[in-house]
């Protein structure tokens, strides 16, 4: 890197350094720089050439100064100082984007006559570089015309090594690339025209790209390598571009891996361009698929540069994988993915045919006491690691992928096992390759067999072990996450090494605790133990004498400790037996309850909320006995519920009263229902003090839950909410109809549609709020908005109601339109937009019903997957409602009941919502 650019960098660098002296002198700096004649130049014709120019200042350049400076740049493009010539060439550019051609038509011309001057080579780097920038600029119309007379000149260039310097060659072919890229992009509507333009000129600028790439790959030559690089892929050249690529490996691995030759890394050419061997490689592309994928794994190896960098700070490697920053590496690994993708299996073989090869070149390497034997070992598990979800989803059988990993483990222990290979390899010990083994292994195991994990498995741990003592905060989550991989792969055999793995867990969960991500994942590890056949019950009894103490003195604790104890607790109870169940009961419920009562601390009185629901959805009725006195237990309980409803606690303490209160509902339904009145007062004062919306749109499906719990009585539920008064609204019913999650879908539009089936009086008694109006005073700006804010329709609430409905079957059919990627959205669509109709039908007047089960199976499915809480998805049977058939039914009903009534409310309904609507009472009378 030449002087100035090392300038230029360190004034940037030092532009962003905290000190107000160190920023102010850089600033500075780059303020007198940009007063340099060169700069100053573009400026200029920037700001002052066209007055239909953004950014343009006055006063503009008048016609025949802008002749005089076009003659004087022309006169300048062979300034031997390539920087000066440069400069001049990036001016000329700019003033043709204004005036060539049609002001400017001598440019071309003058160009072409520089270029052409065999003894004016520092005029013709200077002709070439105005082309190269005119040539990525110019449109369908110019390249026409230029491409017969341009490229012959530049063939000559290309073709005269013995004249021409490889750099101006390179940028030779730079334009050609650009020239030929928009003929390529013209060809789509000029075929004919494209073909006869460039069919004449194919054949010997092919004699001349196999004449550039058939000879080896030099060491130490950037401007070869440039060459090389301007080469666009046409099938005659294929041998010879095969040639490059092999034989750039040897180069590569001299220069760049092990450092001996000098790889040109930060260097390049006087227009910018990078030079370095790495830059040539990343461009080089080939068809012949398992030798390309054999090399490609070569090139994945660490360079010395890596090595160096990763092994002063694994966290970089880490940072670098996943930010994908650009390099061999990366570039090797998205190849690898793009030949799997284009070639299909015999992609998949190619590459698990590589890494076998390769696997055991690294072993012969290792054998003969090759120091860098690990290097390729690396290399190998990186380009695995890389694929392994394309190998998994294309189905490759677990034998295939799994006998490679257990030759790895067998060798080395995937290289994770340095205590093993200290004895072979004293002075390599980097770092990144244990984080890298741990991120190929965590995405390989998940296919690997039962018997490979039980051969290595004590050897696996204790290496991974071993690594989480001497991880960083960062590279810690790699090794737990292959931890966990590793636990779930070896289930059967899991109970042998619960004793070993839960202890080291749970104090790495204890001294991480404040930090949320790796006590996160060191519970996710602990929840895979727990889920292992034979390993809740000792991993409990560990938990819990620690836990205990915790929980009884929570004010005596450390910053989190309490919060996440809790989270512990409620981890170890989700879905366990009834036994564990009860042990974690009388262990924690009375200090649980204490701090929902006493606590002040959000997380701690969160946690709490939810660790209470696991034991009471977990406990059920038994819970009440296992104290000795269910009255007290019972009275514990809506203690908690009466503090988490009090509406003057902050919303964020009471965020998950919803998910408790719904756990009582459904498992202590008798008990529960003596305190109904006073449990819906307590609900309509927390709803309407609520600060926080997804805490009053939980507390919202509990009214929509006890509705269903009403039937067949949903009228004397609406009578009692009648009976309640709501401050600012005619009474509870009023307000929780006035307020506007796919299980939360599913339970409160199930709840309307059981309202509206009653037809009680009140429902007529209550007008909610419509459709917007439209504005027709033109856009709405922030200040209109103040002054004429939204209004709306009022509308009563059973024709509200009716609108939701057909609203929720609108939704569900969006679900199916998106998931089917064969339906035509114009064909589903019609003038009315009624678009409940299969696109397959052949005519509109009937509904397909198939297309009405697969809208029921697609909200089924989408619901299932979107669903935050499964504590209830899982215990409320309501969940196995088949929303769309619930839908159609009670529709039908409705209709059936009240015929005028329901032709009064569906005339109110929009066009979409009446097909809706319609195309439920077809089926019903089928």
């Amino acid at each position: 890197m030449d002087q100035d650019r090392q300038w230029l960098i360190n004034c940037l660098n030092a532009s962003l350094d905290p000190s107000h002296q160190i920023r102010t002198f850089a600033e500075t700096s780059l303020q007198q720089a940009s007063l340099q004649p060169a700069v100053l130049l573009k400026q200029f014709i920037r700001k002052h050439w066209d007055e239909d120019e953004e950014g343009f200042e006055h006063p503009v350049v008048l016609s025949n100064e802008k002749a005089s400076i076009r003659g004087l740049l022309l006169a300048s493009l062979d300034d031997p100082f390539k920087k000066i010539c440069t400069a001049v060439s990036m001016a000329v550019s700019a003033i043709a984007q204004y005036d060539w051609p049609d002001d400017w038509p001598e440019l071309v011309p003058f160009l072409l006559n520089l270029i052409n001057d065999q003894t004016k080579l520092n005029a013709v780097h200077g002709a070439l570089r105005c082309l190269s920038l005119l040539s990525s600029d110019m449109d369908d119309k110019m390249v026409p015309n230029l491409v017969p007379v341009l490229f012959p000149c530049l063939h000559t260039i290309v073709s005269s090594p013995q004249i021409y310097d490889k750099s101006l060659r390179s940028k030779a072919l730079s334009i050609v690339y650009n020239c030929t890229s928009m003929v390529g992009a013209m060809s789509g509507v000029y075929k004919t025209e494209t073909t006869a333009l460039m069919l004449p000129m194919l054949q010997p600028w092919m004699e001349q790209f196999s004449s550039i790439l058939k000879h080896p790959v030099p060491s130490e030559d950037p401007d070869d390598w440039s060459i090389r690089m301007e080469y666009g892929g046409i099938s005659v050249i294929v041998g010879p571009l095969w040639h490059t690529f092999v034989s750039s490996l040897e180069v590569y691995v001299r220069s760049s891996i092990e450092g001996v030759e000098d790889s040109y890394d930060g260097r390049y050419d006087s227009d910018g361009a990078e030079k370095s061997l790495e830059s040539f490689v990343i461009q080089v592309v080939m068809n012949n698929v398992k030798e390309l994928v054999y090399y490609t794994i070569g090139f994945l190896q660490m360079t010395e540069q890596q090595v160096h960098t990763w092994s002063l700070d694994a966290n970089q490697y880490v940072a670098d994988e996943d930010d994908n920053t650009y390099s061999c590496r990366v570039s090797g690994a998205l190849l690898l993915e793009e030949i799997i993708a284009s070639c299909g299996m015999e992609g998949i073989d190619a590459v698990i045919d590589s890494v076998k090869r390769r696997i055991s070149e690294s072993q012969q390497a290792k054998d003969t006491g090759s120091p860098g034997w690990w290097r390729l070992r690396e290399a190998t598990l990186f380009a695995l690691a890389s694929v392994s979800e394309q190998l998994l989803e294309a189905e490759v059988s677990g034998p295939t992928v799994g006998a490679m990993l257990d030759q790895v483990l067998t060798d080395d222990m995937a290289i994770v096992n340095f205590n093993r290979m200290s004895l072979i390899i004293p002075f390599y010990r980097p770092p990144p390759v244990k984080v890298g083994a741990c991120r190929a292994l965590s995405q390989l195991l998940p296919d690997a067999t039962t018997g490979i994990i039980q051969h290595h498995a004590m050897d696996l741990f204790s290496s991974l072990i071993d690594l989480l003592k001497n991880a960083s905060d960062e590279t810690m989550h790699l090794v737990l996450e292959t931890l966990q991989a590793a636990v779930k792969a070896g289930y059967e055999i899991s109970a042998s090494i619960e004793p070993v793995i839960s202890p080291i867990m749970l104090n790495m969960w204890a001294s991480h605790v404040s930090d949320p991500f790796i006590s996160i994942d060191a519970l996710e590890v602990l929840e895979v133990i727990k889920k292992a056949p034979g390993c809740i019950h000792p991993l409990v009894s560990r938990v819990l004498p620690y836990i205990g103490p915790i929980l009884s003195n929570p004010q005596q604790q450390p910053d989190g400790l309490v919060a996440g104890s809790l989270d512990l607790v409620t981890m170890l109870v989700k879905n366990a037996p009834i036994d564990v169940v009860k042990a974690v009961y009388q262990v924690s419920f009375d200090s649980v309850v204490r701090i929902v009562l006493q606590s002040d601390d959000h997380s701690e009185m969160q946690n709490a909320t939810q660790c209470l629901a696991a034991l009471v959805s977990g406990g059920k009725q038994d819970m009440l006995a296992w104290s000795g006195d269910s009255g007290f237990t019972m009275r514990s309980l809506l203690d908690v519920a009466s503090r988490l409803l009090d509406p003057d606690l902050e919303s964020s303490g009471s965020l998950f009263v919803g998910s408790y209160i719904l756990q009582l509902i459904l498992h202590l339904p008798s008990q529960m229902a003596q305190h109904i009145r006073d449990l819906v007062t307590a609900l309509i004062r927390r709803m309407q003090s609520s600060q926080i919306a997804g805490l009053k749109s939980s507390l919202l499906l509990i009214f929509a839950r006890l509705v269903h719990m009403s039937v067949p009585h949903v009228e004397q539920f609406i009578d009692l909410l009648v009976s309640i008064p709501a401050e600012g609204h005619r009474n509870s019913f009023s307000y929780v109809m006035e307020i506007q999650g796919a299980y939360q879908i599913k339970v409160t539009t199930t709840a309307l549609a059981l309202l509206l089936l009653t037809r009680h009086v009140e429902l007529g008694n209550v007008n909610v709020q419509g459709h917007l109006i439209k504005s027709d005073t033109g856009i709405t700006t922030r200040s209109r908005a103040k002054i004429i804010p939204d209004q709306w329709t009022v509308m009563p609430l059973p024709a509200k109601i009716l609108a939701i409905l057909a609203d929720a079957l609108l939704e569900i059919q969006e679900q199916v339109d998106g998931d089917n990627e064969d339906s035509d959205w114009e064909e589903v669509h019609n003038e009315d937009d009624n678009f409940l109709y299969s696109a397959d039908a052949k005519s509109h007047n009937r509904p397909t019903y198939e297309y009405l089960d697969a809208m029921a199976k697609a909200f089924n499915e989408d619901q299932d997957d979107d669903y935050e809480d499964d504590l209830l998805s899982g215990t409320d049977p309501l969940n196995e409602i088949n929303l769309v058939n619930f839908l159609f039914e009670s529709l039908a009903k409705f209709s059936e009941s009240d015929r005028p009534f329901f032709e009064h409310l569906y005339q109110s309904l929009t066009k979409p919502q009446q097909n809706a609507i319609e195309l439920v009472l077809r089926r019903r009378a089928m």
